[in-house]
């Protein structure tokens, strides 16, 4: 039986995730819980209704359909404990106010949508990138979609977080041209407090995949006061420094909070903090170690 996969969402025109001009497929399910993340869609394994409030035009035609909307004084709320996603109520909303997150799909069906683009990749270097939450935490359809994708020339990025199996890994990297590697932290505690876990797992990966010599760059998401302080960046730059690959490209990405209103869309609580002006510069920091920052 050929692998299926289950996704949030898909992203064309994508330029931040990785070479060129991109098509990104975010998958679903995550093994970590960073309190900042960007992608709170994507955490749960299983499908989920987004309501977003500010599209709603309170039409009722929701509410027609299923009792778990629930619109009163000009308020639209959804009693989720008894929500089946069913999605009856997506069909009837004009508005756009009301979408699910999470579908199967198969190889077939991704590849021809993710390469309905291809030549804006082309034309610019670009490709595809697998994203999520946590790609390989669906390892047997990263695997086939990228086999599919390189031997129809497309350019293949796994964007992950590290925190799965290495064997998962080895599933995918013979059919990934860059593997995006998500380092929230070196210090194993600061990493616990941001993520809920520890980093072991990920380290061990890191190092694992610096000596393959898969094509690799390190990403590090800074949120001020969780982990940008001065013996948070030392370890970071300790780690990457020791890397074997020397040439190893990291990119700082300094976390926002334009993600937050997904929160509320799909009624999971707000972790995210509100970033601040940090004290110093990590990059100039960083720079005291034999590390290749880019932009």
């Amino acid at each position: 039986m050929k692998p299926e996969g289950f996704f949030a969402d898909v992203k064309p025109f994508a330029v931040h995730d990785g070479p060129g001009i991109r098509t990104t497929l975010f998958l679903k399910g995550c093994s970590l819980r960073c309190v900042w993340c960007h992608n709170p869609e994507t955490i749960s394994r299983k499908p989920e209704l987004a309501f977003f409030a500010s599209k709603c035009v309170f039409c009722g035609r929701c509410a027609a359909v299923c009792r778990r909307h629930i619109l009163r004084n000009g308020v639209h709320a959804i009693d989720r404990n008894g929500c089946t996603v069913c999605g009856e109520c997506v069909k009837r909303c004009p508005a756009g106010a009301l979408r699910i997150y999470g579908e199967k799909i198969s190889v077939e069906e991704a590849f021809r949508m993710l390469t309905a683009d291809r030549m804006f990749y082309e034309n610019s270097g670009g490709g595809v990138t697998i994203s999520g939450g946590e790609p390989l935490l669906q390892p047997e359809f990263c695997a086939a979609l990228f086999r599919r994708l390189h031997e129809a020339g497309v350019h293949t990025a796994l964007d992950s977080c590290g925190n799965v199996p290495w064997s998962n890994f080895e599933l995918v990297l013979p059919w990934t041209d860059l593997v995006l590697f998500d380092l929230k932290a070196a210090d194993s505690e600061v990493h616990r407090k941001c993520t809920g876990s520890d980093n072991r797992l990920i380290l061990e990966n890191l190092r694992r995949l610096d000596e393959c010599g898969v094509p690799l760059e390190i990403r590090m998401p800074l949120m001020t006061g969780w982990n940008d302080t001065e013996d948070d960046l030392r370890k970071a730059g300790e780690l990457l420094g020791s890397l074997r690959s020397a040439s190893v490209p990291v990119r700082l990405l300094s976390c926002h909070d334009f993600a937050r209103s997904k929160y509320a869309a799909v009624g999971r609580p707000d972790t995210m903090p509100h970033p601040e002006t940090p004290e110093f510069s990590a990059a100039e920091f960083l720079g005291r170690y034999p590390v290749r920052l880019i932009n």
